[in-house]
């Protein structure tokens, strides 16, 4: 591939993941929206590869920057004597351990093959260490999306039930 196809594509790519809303960009989409853009078929696997190295490339560096932000941002509140948040707290696999429902049951974001997931697990013990069962649910971040914006429905559903038994 020439260089200067590489730079426009990689321009146009950029130029497209700016605009987008990231919650329902693809790279499937990004890569026909630019290829309709340049006039271009985008489709052969070395085009592919190239537009994924881009997305990538944009999604680390996005990341890095809001990473950066926090950082700075929890610098400024520990210089004013504050705290941002509260301290995270990992579990023995690295996973963020949100809240504690109970001494046995727990919600946690992890990284799994490259998906994150919200997991509400149940846990045992073994050889002191506390170790998740079977017992749980795990939720792609559409699937919680879609159940956290049900919660208020749920949470009427709850009081409704509880007013008829008191």
């Amino acid at each position: 591939m020439e260089p200067e196809i590489q730079h426009k594509i990689e321009e146009t790519v950029i130029e497209i993941l700016k605009e987008a809303d990231m919650a329902e960009m693809t790279e499937f989409k990004v890569r026909n929206m630019a290829a309709e853009k340049l006039g271009i078929d985008l489709s052969s696997s070395e085009y592919k590869r190239f537009v994924r190295n881009v997305v990538e490339s944009f999604l680390l560096s996005n990341k890095e920057e809001k990473d950066e932000e926090e950082e700075n941002e929890n610098e400024e509140e520990a210089k004013k004597g504050g705290s941002s948040e509260k301290e995270k707290e990992f579990d023995d696999d690295g996973d963020l351990i949100i809240c504690r429902l109970s001494n046995k049951r727990r919600v946690t974001i992890q990284d799994f093959r490259g998906k994150t997931l919200v997991s509400i697990r149940e846990y045992y013990e073994k050889d002191g260490k506390q170790l998740p069962s079977s017992k749980g649910i795990s939720l792609t971040t559409e699937q919680w999306l879609a159940f956290s914006k049900s919660v208020p429905a749920i949470e009427e559903a709850i009081e409704k039930l509880e007013s008829r038994l008191n």
